[in-house]
């Protein structure tokens, strides 16, 4: 029996490889050969299997968008399964997403770098193209109305600013050290 990875087996491997490396330096921050050392494959068959830098970046958004979308579709279906109404379905989603992110970070960074590439169009289509995604899922899932996934994505947003700038894991954690930070200033 061969060991030797499909390109398929391999291109997913170098997708987590580079994930690791863009999410630390970001698209314009990340370099190729980093991302080959990490890999442990040649530059050139990086771009043999990938082209541009741009589209391994692109791989990884979509990959890393892909989990966020079918953690939120799992879990939701799960909430749905057991009985639960629409906002019941979203704390769901909500939870498991907050787990996501505790159990790898390199998704939150990922998704912030990925915003802050949107400069570049093809980068920001795809961006574009792969938010919607999600809200659509989330959406499909819960069953919510519009203002109830305005609020449920504007939630997701403060938890990533919560999750990228200190320890607390919840908004009610996050609340609770803000008015203690208050408390201390007056």
């Amino acid at each position: 029996m061969s060991s030797r990875l499909t390109a398929e087996e391999r291109r997913d491997e170098i997708v987590a490889a580079a994930g690791i490396e863009f999410a630390s330096g970001g698209f314009a921050g990340t370099s190729t050969a980093a991302i080959s050392r990490r890999a442990g494959v040649s530059q050139p068959y990086l771009f043999q299997l990938f082209g541009t830098k741009k589209d391994l970046f692109v791989a990884v958004v979509r990959d890393c968008f892909g989990r966020t979308g079918r953690r939120f579709e799992e879990s939701g279906h799960a909430a749905r399964a057991s009985g639960q109404d629409t906002k019941g379905i979203l704390e769901q989603m909500g939870h498991a997403y907050v787990q996501m992110l505790l159990a790898d970070r390199n998704i939150l960074r990922l998704q912030l770098h990925a915003y802050a590439a949107c400069a570049e169009p093809e980068i920001r289509a795809v961006v574009g193209e792969e938010y919607f995604a999600l809200w659509r899922t989330v959406a499909r899932v819960s069953g919510a109305d519009p203002y109830a996934l305005h609020a449920w994505f504007a939630q997701g947003m403060l938890i990533n600013v919560i999750a990228s700038i200190g320890e607390a894991r919840t908004v009610e954690e996050f609340d609770a050290a803000v008015l203690e930070s208050i408390a201390a200033v007056s």
